[in-house]
């Protein structure tokens, strides 16, 4: 795997995701085929999106539309 030129920092980032991906998913779940895979990357991505709280927005989730405010 490559990354483009004049991006140092996409190594870093993709490193991170991938790492994070390993941890919380893939060392937990004996994956059995290919689509079985495809169901948990995208059963991670909802939770990693919607419902995974995040420091730098007061423990909200990137889609507050549809989430209520904490006071």
């Amino acid at each position: 795997m490559a990354t483009l030129p004049r991006t140092p920092r996409m190594n870093a980032v993709c490193e991170r995701g991938i790492g994070a991906l390993r941890r919380e998913v893939l060392d937990r779940i004996l994956v059995l085929s290919e689509r079985h895979l495809a169901l948990v990357l995208r059963e991670y991505l909802i939770h990693y999106n919607r419902h995974r709280p995040y420091q730098s927005r007061q423990q909200r989730p990137p889609d507050t539309a549809t989430q209520p405010v904490r006071t």
